[in-house]
């Protein structure tokens, strides 16, 4: 342990085998909360590495409660932290996807830096949150979608909870979060707070046998694809990672209130979500098209983005995607 303290705190990197056996030590309870402290702090204050990366989400996906879902089944998980308040747009895509037809195991956790997080607005949606490994493989079979609870399957973070307390700023954990499935799936869609993580993202995810991802950061900051601005997008197929960017002037899409997008609490934001389900066209709307269109192209439903966007947008209007939600609820 002190080998690794002492490696970190000297501004040396870890290989993902390092990264492995100290996450290993970190979970299993080895470490006391002084040296769990020293390690994030000397990680954070060093930069985290792709391998670091990559080893913490082997480790965190191995300890996981696991849960056992079809081939092709996706995950839409941001890492939040952006500091927009904005509605719950990748929740939001995720149920859409699901009444498209696609599979989606929806990772995540209750507010940290924002109002309202993905387990928030579900539970103010009527979706069970607390589902057992089972019971969401099971609704994924019936509606294609369920969500799992992160602390409810990553007990092994009871060792580092007092830590990330007491340092009260982001470590290693934020950012690995969202790559950590219980459902090892092999396709998400990951926004980042900062571009700085895209490729960092793309190879630990690669390191862990994702076959297809999409990373995305728009150039208004926030930590989705924005009806706004361009996003940029960093493409991982097939063990190839490429960069692109999207931009809404070429989707025709022209929106100016950034209103439209910002959120409040779980209440407010679960009624704007229902709100487009019915069919309400708005930048929301526009929004939750967009990262439709992404979770389309990392399933190879639809490739052409744009009409991955045009059919996420003619299939919110339908109402279909409401009447879908109503079959989650009763799960």
């Amino acid at each position: 342990m002190k080998d690794f303290i002492k490696k970190l705190e000297s501004n040396e990197n870890l290989s993902v085998e390092e990264s492995k056996c100290l996450f290993s030590n970190i979970m299993e309870g080895k470490y006391d909360e002084k040296s769990i402290i020293k390690i994030l702090n000397a990680l954070s204050n060093k930069g985290e590495t792709k391998d670091e990366l990559a080893g913490s989400v082997f480790i965190m996906r191995s300890m996981a409660t696991l849960v056992r879902v079809p081939s092709g089944t996706i995950d839409t998980c941001g890492t939040g932290g952006d500091g927009k308040n904005s509605l719950n747009i990748s929740t939001a895509a995720a149920i859409v996807l699901a009444s498209i037809g696609i599979k989606v195991a929806k990772h995540g956790n209750k507010a940290v830096s924002s109002n309202c997080g993905s387990a928030d607005v579900l539970e103010a949606l009527k979706i069970n949150i607390n589902l057992k490994s089972e019971e969401v493989e099971k609704s994924i079979a019936k509606v294609n979608f369920a969500f799992m609870f992160a602390p409810n399957y990553h007990q092994a973070m009871k060792y580092v909870a007092g830590a990330r307390k007491k340092i009260a700023k982001k470590t290693i954990f934020n950012l690995i979060g969202p790559l950590s499935s219980p459902a090892q799936v092999k396709k998400q869609v990951v926004g980042v707070f900062h571009e700085k993580w895209m490729i960092p993202f793309a190879e630990a995810l690669k390191e862990n046998n994702v076959e297809n991802a999409f990373i995305v950061h728009s150039e208004d900051g926030m930590d989705e694809i924005s009806p706004f601005v361009k996003t940029k997008i960093v493409e991982l197929k097939n063990g190839n990672i490429k960069k692109f960017v999207i931009d809404p002037a070429d989707l025709n899409i022209i929106n100016k209130n950034k209103k439209n997008l910002k959120g409040k609490n779980a209440t407010y934001n679960a009624q704007k979500i229902v709100d487009i389900f019915k069919g309400e066209d708005n930048e929301f709307s526009d929004s939750v098209a967009l990262n439709v269109a992404a979770g389309l192209a990392i399933s190879n439903k639809e490739k052409n983005f744009k009409k991955g966007y045009e059919l996420g947008k003619h299939h919110l209007r339908s109402g279909k995607t409401y009447e879908h939600l109503l079959k989650i609820q009763v799960i």
